[in-house]
Formats: structure tokens, sequence, C-alpha cells
């Protein structure tokens, strides 16, 4: 895609190296948007679909993509994680983890899979009014890529009101600290999944994020989800 290859890739990396999260903006133009949000009514193409509200998840609901993956979809979770991979390691060895992360996203598919993975995890998400996702981690097995990335596919203010990505992090013997991500139409957040490393004054420590959705006031607001590691 020619609007990741031609965006400021060091300087979003040392955002999200440094504070857990970067924008990258309008990684999808108005059209592919609103394509993606109409196959929402297109049941063939998910493999599932969860009501949040039945497992205290908030309120609203999502659908995950069977496959194969929309040629958009597959396209960015395949673009996006080179690029990502490299601070994925260096994360890795600063919180003392063994995980090393491979070049490319097929061969950690077929990691995924050695480990009985093979569930595709990118989805859509719809809210309406009241909607709202409560502070989560996405992990779906013993293998998890430590970032990933969302999408808004709906305009902010027209569409819909309310509904703001929300980051928290918590360190150790501190309160927790709120980010909150304004992101507008096509926008993009990448954001760490769980655990991201952080400076302290004895070398690297471990700071525990969680994203959420705040409440939507009104209209609906749909997001496209990547998440790079697969599911069981």
């Amino acid at each position: 895609m020619s609007r990741i290859s031609s965006h400021a890739w060091p300087e979003t990396l040392l955002a999200l190296d440094d504070r857990g999260w970067a924008h990258v903006p309008q990684l999808l133009d108005a059209a592919q948007c609103h394509a993606l949000r109409a196959s929402y009514a297109q049941p063939e193409l998910f493999r599932s679909r969860v009501i949040m509200a039945r497992h205290g998840y908030g309120h609203g609901e999502y659908q995950y993509f069977a496959r194969p993956l929309p040629d958009d979809v597959a396209l960015l979770r395949e673009t996006l994680y080179p690029r990502l991979a490299p601070l994925a390691n260096t994360w890795a060895e600063r919180l003392g983890q063994d995980t090393r992360y491979p070049d490319t996203l097929q061969t950690l598919s077929a990691q995924c899979a050695a480990l009985g993975q093979t569930q595709p995890t990118p989805l859509i998400l719809k809210y309406g009014p009241d909607g709202e996702n409560r502070l989560h981690q996405d992990l779906y097995g013993d293998l998890a890529f430590p970032m990933q990335v969302v999408v808004l596919l709906s305009e902010p203010a027209r569409e819909f009101r309310g509904g703001e990505l929300v980051l928290t992090e918590q360190r150790a013997r501190m309160q927790s600290r709120v980010e909150v991500v304004p992101l507008g139409l096509g926008d993009a957040a990448i954001f760490a999944v769980a655990d991201r490393p952080f400076t302290s004054k004895r070398g690297y420590a471990r700071v525990k994020m969680r994203h959420g959705v705040s409440r939507v006031w009104s209209g609906e607001r749909y997001t496209l989800g990547i998440i790079f590691h697969d599911a069981r």
C-alpha cells in the first residue's frame, strides 16, 4: 500500500517505543473505510460474532474475519508486520524474554499454528449509542505479538459522538496513567498489546497496558482491528 510505504516510519517507531502507542494518519482512504464497514453485513466473510454484553466486555459487538481475509485487511497485516517486528524484538530483549519474532507474518503464522493457534484474529467492531469496550488485552494463546493496530472506519462528529480510543498503563507501585487517542476517519493507532519496556533508574522495567473505547454518545462507530498473532 502506497500510504504505508510513504509514511514516516522512523518517527512513528520512536513514538511507539517512547510511549507505547503511535498515530498513523489516513492509513485507509474513505472508500476503503466504507467498503469495510459494508462488509460487516456479509456473514460469510466472518468466522464468529461476539455480543459484548453477554461476556461482560462492554456494549457493542464484533466479528472475526474468516480466511481468506479481505484483500485490504490481508495486505495491511502483511505490510505492517515487518515494520514492527524489529521493535518487537527490541522490546523482548529489554524485558528479558527468550521469544524472538520472525521477519515475516507468514513465519509468525506458522509458529502460531504449531502451538494450536490457527484462527485468524483481524476483526471489525461495531458500537451504537451507549456502546463501549472495557479495558482489556488481546491475548489469544501462548504466542502473542506485542503490538496491534486499530483503524477508525467512521467519521467522528458526523457519524458518531464520543467513543474515544483509551489506553492505560500500569507501572509498579504507581497509579494507572490514561491516554485518550483522537482518531479521524481512516486514521490508525499502533499500540502495545499487553507489556512493554520503559527506561527506569535500574535499566528497563515492565509497563502493563490495556485498551478500550469510551462511551459512544450517539451514532454508530466502526473500527478495524489488526492483530498479528492467531488464536486457538
